[in-house]
């Protein structure tokens, strides 16, 4: 295949569809309760729901929404720190669009920025790095935000800013990783998961080892999957397959992208640049071991938590969520998003209380764009 329209070809998604059935009547017959399948990642929640395969599934399949959006998982506390440096004279802060609206205990981003903060929307670090080129009096930070796919632009950013010897650069890192929250997921004895839909962005980046632990020491299956609606149908028969046949294996629906192994070249910035955290907070997950990265002491000159002097050196830490808000709960699929009070009610895009309204990627923008809201309002 070398077009998009291959891969949303109507009869090519039929017969999956009606592969997908035979398949989940299959295991139903040796079962009360459907197939939980948790897509890990933010993009394939919205591709579910715009070409609604959520739907069109077999009701023996229910998509579990996982916490596979990175903006969405950031807790408020990082939140109000991303605004104190913001907030800092002489400070141009630099973030991704998707960041700018996310609610904080006192603020968001955009309400910082209309009171006075210089807070600027950018594509990519490298984007930032050129303003701290252009104002060599002013401080530059980066909000360095994401799972292992926008990992490696941050790490190739700091070390050019090094080679360049720009001062005035810094990165306020909340990269994280997707593999430890999945085992934190599996060891939670109320959730009910019975195979994932690995992502495709950062598996290009981490290739498809590092899940190997949630096969070899949870038995369960897990497949790599393309964003296009027939990847995602084509990987939910893969699951499926895996669950019939009461086998476990990491698979790679994605190979035309995803290499096994993963990209030398990211990795090698990845592993110069960064070290892993003894621990890093999740909305929804709380406190998770390794699960994120922060800049290793040779680069502590483009560390923003250094240089301001806050983040987890300070403990400030467990900013409690706005009151009716089910944030976390959907963020780890115990609740779908129109099961949250606030939802079409107290939160809206206009006037969000949580992330998972604003990014993106978010389960509850995803409902909210395809038809959720219809449902919810219904």
């Amino acid at each position: 295949m070398k077009f998009a329209s291959e891969f949303r070809d109507p009869a090519a998604a039929r017969a999956l569809l009606s592969a997908i059935a035979r398949k989940a009547d299959e295991i139903g017959a040796t079962r009360a309760n459907p197939v939980h399948i948790m897509e890990i990642c933010g993009g394939h929640t919205h591709s579910i729901f715009r070409y609604g395969l959520d739907k069109l599934i077999h009701e023996g399949v229910e998509f579990i929404h996982g916490p596979g959006c990175p903006v969405c998982v950031l807790p408020m506390a990082r939140v109000d720190e991303c605004v104190e440096i913001a907030e800092t004279p002489g400070v141009i802060f630099t973030t991704f669009g998707d960041a700018m609206r996310v609610p904080g205990h006192r603020k968001s981003l955009l309400q910082a920025k209309s009171g006075g903060a210089d807070i600027r929307m950018v594509y990519s670090p490298l984007d930032a790095l050129e303003l701290a080129r252009r104002n060599p009096g002013r401080e530059v930070v980066f909000f360095g935000l994401g799972f292992e796919t926008t990992t490696p632009s941050t790490a190739l950013s700091i070390q050019a800013a090094a080679r360049e010897g720009l001062n005035n650069f810094s990165v306020f890192c909340n990269h994280i990783t997707v593999p430890e929250p999945i085992r934190a997921l599996l060891g939670d004895p109320d959730m009910m998961l019975d195979g994932f839909i690995g992502p495709g962005h950062v598996s290009m980046v981490i290739g498809i080892h590092p899940y190997d632990f949630i096969a070899r020491d949870f038995g369960k299956p897990i497949v790599v999957a393309g964003f296009e609606p027939t990847d995602l149908l084509q990987s939910v028969l893969m699951v499926l397959t895996q669950v019939a046949e009461g086998r476990a294996a990491v698979e790679n629906q994605y190979a035309r992208v995803v290499p096994e192994h993963g990209n030398p070249v990211s990795l090698a910035a990845i592993a110069d640049v960064y070290e892993a955290r003894p621990s890093f907070e999740w909305r929804g997950l709380g406190e998770i071991d390794a699960s994120g990265l922060r800049i290793r002491p040779r680069y502590a000159a483009f560390d923003a938590e250094e240089k301001f002097g806050i983040g987890y050196a300070t403990g400030r830490r467990n900013v409690p969520e706005v009151e009716g808000c089910a944030c976390g709960a959907v963020m780890i699929g115990k609740l779908k998003p129109t099961q949250c009070p606030q939802f079409g009610n107290g939160c809206t895009p206009e006037m969000p209380l949580g992330a998972l309204m604003v990014s993106s990627e978010g389960a509850c923008a995803a409902y909210w764009q395809y038809a959720g809201a219809r449902e919810a309002m219904a």
